[in-house]
């Protein structure tokens, strides 16, 4: 079976990562693949923001924990030490779409590289809020955009379940 195809076949959500940091050049590779990603007539309307310091992390961990409702010590992030927060300009009718097709990329290139991933939520209303709007303000990120998910990466520690069967009916053909 193509390579592709395999990948796209086998990728499943972790929920269990090492605490073991990403490598550098697969990381990089990763993040690349994320800005290949088709956007809406090219504008390229997401930027990514790559989370690799641990307090950073754990800022964020904690503000997505209160957003979701969690209790004090659950981590939304599963332990994973890598956090890719993909945004978009709302400025683009196409910006959550192409958020999106980044986060998809992101997932893909990551389970090629032998890195697993799971999307998170909650990006939208993390950038809403104080907490968020200082974050883009500390990188020097200016104009509106909106959260669309974090990508949080690392190794599995334990292997993947098996896939679900496809549904039925999750194709209709009209020849």
């Amino acid at each position: 079976m193509n390579e592709t195809l395999k990948v796209l076949e086998t990728r499943r959500s972790c929920r269990n990562f090492k605490p073991d940091m990403v490598k550098d050049e697969d990381l990089d590779a990763i993040i690349k693949a994320g800005t290949y990603a088709a956007t809406g007539m090219g504008k390229q309307s997401p930027i990514i923001i790559a989370v690799t310091d641990k307090k950073l992390r754990d800022e964020i961990s904690a503000e997505n924990r209160k957003i979701g409702g969690w209790q004090e010590g659950f981590d939304p992030f599963y332990g994973a030490p890598v956090i890719l927060i993909v945004l978009a300009n709302k400025d683009v009718a196409t910006h959550v779409y192409d958020g999106a097709l980044v986060m998809g990329n992101l997932m893909n290139a990551a389970e090629s590289l032998g890195v697993a991933s799971i999307w998170i939520h909650r990006a939208k209303e993390e950038f809403e809020s104080e907490f968020g709007k200082n974050l883009l303000k500390e990188l020097g990120i200016e104009g509106e955009y909106e959260g669309i998910g974090h990508c949080a990466l690392g190794y599995a520690a334990e292997p993947a379940k098996a896939p679900a069967p496809r549904k039925e009916n999750y194709v209709y053909y009209k020849k």
